[in-house]
C-alpha cells in the first residue's frame, strides 16, 4: 500500500511539472466548444508579387492561430471551387469569392480545422516523434516508465484556411483580356508561392526537433519528458484537393528531413473520364496557349493540371492519404452524367439523390467506382500512403463536422473519417496501415442522406 502511494505521489509530481514545462502559457486549460469564426487575412504585398485574383485583386487566407502543445503544429487547408474553363466562366467569377477577394467574408471554421476537441481529436496517440509521451523515473524502481498524456491534436493546430480565386486549383500563371477588354489574372501558382512563404515568416519555418528534458532532484528521481515535435499537415477540399495533389512534393519540400509532412486529398481523386475537354480548355487559358497550339500544351500541362490521376500519384514521394467518396456527388454529376449527356430525364432524379437511381444507372456508377478503385492500385507499393474510400453520395468530407466526426459519419473498419486520419497520421506506418475501400452501394449502412452532396468542386 505505502509502494502504491509513492508512486502515485511521483507520477501526481511528474504531470504537474510537465504540464507547466510544456505550455507557453502556463497549465494546459479547456477550450471553448464555440465554432471558429476567423476574419480574412489579404497578402502583403500581393500586387508586387502577382499573387492575385482573377479580377486582380490581392489573394488572402483564415489564420487562427494555435496554442498549447499545438503551438508548433500547421494545417493548411486549399479551398475548392471548381475550374473556369472559359473565358467567360472565369470573367463571370469576378464578382464572387472564387474570383475576387472583394467578396470574400469570415470563414466559420469547422470539421477538420475545428477547435472543438470532442469533434476534432485527430488521434489519442499523437503529439511528438516518440509518441505517446511517457515520464521515465530513473532511479525509482529500475527505470520505472509511465505514460503521461497525449500531447496534440488536430484541434489546438495552428489553421489555415486558403481562399481559392484563380480557377485552375492554384496552378496557372498568365493574363488574357475578357470580352469587356478587362484583364483577367491567372495567377494560382503565384497565390500558392507567396501564401506559403507569407506563412512561413508567421511561424511554419520554425521548426524544431524532439527535445527530451531532464528535470533532476525532484522527489529523488529523474524525470524525462518529451516536448512535442514540429508537424504540418497540407489538405484541401475538391479543387483544393487536386491543388494538394499537385503541391504536396512542393510543400514537403520546404522543411528539413526529420520533420513530420504530410498530405490529405479530399475529393481531389477525379477521374480522367469526361474531363478531357475541360482541362484542353483550362490548360490554354491558364498558360495563355494560342488555340492551335492547344493540344499540344495541353499534353505538356498535364503535371500542373492533373492529367492522369495514375501518374500525378505515381510521382509524390510525400506520405498522403487519399480520402474520397466512391460514388463522389460531385463527379457523378458534372463527370458520370454531365447535363445533356443522357436523353434520359431520370438521370436528372438519380444524380439528385442516388437512392433514385435505376439498376441501370446503379452499374454505371458502379463502373466510376470501380476504375477509382483501379487507380489507386498504383500507389500500393507507396510508403506512408493510405486512403478511406467509402460509397457514400457526398463530397468533400473533412471541412463539414457531420462527416469528419459525428454519430452519422461515414465509417469503414470501425473507424470515422477523423479516427481514420488520425491514425494514418500519427501512427507508426512500419506497423499500421490505414487504407480501407468499401464495398458497392448500399451495402454500408453508415451512409447517412444527411451527409452534404451539393458542394461545388
Amino acid at each position: 500500500m505505502e509502494l502504491r502511494q509513492r508512486l502515485r505521489q511521483i507520477r501526481t509530481l511528474a504531470v504537474a511539472a510537465a504540464l507547466v514545462l510544456l505550455s507557453p502559457v502556463g497549465p494546459l486549460r479547456c477550450r471553448s466548444h464555440d465554432i471558429d469564426v476567423v476574419e480574412l487575412t489579404l497578402l502583403v504585398g500581393a500586387q508586387d508579387k502577382g499573387a492575385v485574383c482573377l479580377d486582380g485583386s490581392p489573394a488572402g487566407y483564415h489564420l487562427q492561430t494555435g496554442s498549447d502543445t499545438g503551438s508548433q503544429n500547421w494545417i493548411i487547408h486549399l479551398q475548392g471551387g471548381g475550374w473556369c474553363s472559359t473565358v467567360k466562366g472565369c470573367s463571370d467569377r469576378k464578382m464572387n469569392e472564387f474570383g475576387s477577394s472583394n467578396f470574400m467574408k469570415p470563414q466559420s471554421f469547422s470539421g477538420i480545422l475545428s477547435n472543438d476537441q470532442q469533434i476534432n481529436p485527430g488521434n489519442t496517440n499523437a503529439g511528438t516523434i516518440c509518441h505517446p509521451v511517457y515520464i521515465v523515473v530513473q532511479g525509482f524502481l529500475d527505470n520505472s516508465v509511465f505514460p503521461l498524456f497525449h500531447l496534440s491534436r488536430f484541434y489546438n493546430w495552428n489553421r489555415v484556411y486558403v481562399r481559392y480565386c484563380d480557377g485552375a486549383s492554384f496552378a496557372g500563371d498568365s493574363q488574357l483580356e475578357d470580352q469587356s477588354g478587362s484583364k483577367l489574372f491567372f495567377r494560382g501558382e503565384r497565390i500558392w508561392e507567396a501564401v506559403i512563404d507569407e506563412l512561413m515568416e508567421k511561424g511554419l519555418a520554425e521548426s524544431k526537433q524532439v527535445v527530451v528534458l531532464q528535470i533532476k532532484e525532484l522527489c529523488h528521481v529523474v524525470l524525462y519528458v518529451c516536448l512535442p515535435a514540429f508537424q504540418a499537415l497540407l489538405t484541401g477540399c475538391s479543387a483544393g484537393g487536386l491543388a494538394t495533389l499537385l503541391h504536396c512534393d512542393n510543400f514537403r519540400a520546404r522543411f528539413p528531413p526529420n520533420i513530420l509532412v504530410k498530405c490529405l486529398p479530399d475529393a481531389g481523386f477525379f477521374l480522367d473520364k469526361g474531363l478531357i475537354r475541360a482541362k484542353v480548355h483550362v490548360v490554354c487559358i491558364q498558360w495563355s496557349c494560342p488555340p492551335s497550339e492547344c493540344h499540344e500544351s495541353f499534353t505538356q500541362g498535364l503535371s500542373h493540371i492533373q492529367g492522369s490521376n495514375r501518374e500525378l500519384m505515381k510521382s509524390i514521394k510525400t506520405p498522403t492519404f487519399v480520402l474520397n467518396s466512391a460514388y463522389d456527388s460531385w463527379q457523378i454529376r458534372n463527370v458520370v452524367a454531365p447535363d445533356g449527356s443522357y436523353s434520359d430525364s431520370s438521370w436528372l432524379s438519380c444524380k439528385a439523390d442516388i437512392r433514385n437511381c435505376n439498376p441501370a444507372q446503379i452499374q454505371v456508377l458502379h463502373g466510376f467506382r470501380n476504375t477509382m478503385v483501379d487507380e489507386l492500385k498504383s500507389v500500393e507499393e507507396n510508403m506512408g500512403w493510405g486512403w478511406f474510400i467509402d460509397s457514400c453520395f457526398t463530397h468533400c468530407q473533412t471541412v463539414y463536422d457531420i462527416s469528419w466526426n459525428s454519430p452519422v459519419s461515414p465509417r469503414l473498419g470501425n473507424k470515422t473519417v477523423s479516427e481514420a486520419v488520425g491514425d494514418w497520421y500519427f501512427g507508426n506506418q512500419q506497423e499500421v496501415e490505414e487504407r480501407e475501400v468499401d464495398c458497392e452501394f448500399p451495402c454500408n449502412p453508415t451512409c447517412s442522406s444527411r451527409l452534404p452532396n451539393t458542394a461545388a468542386a
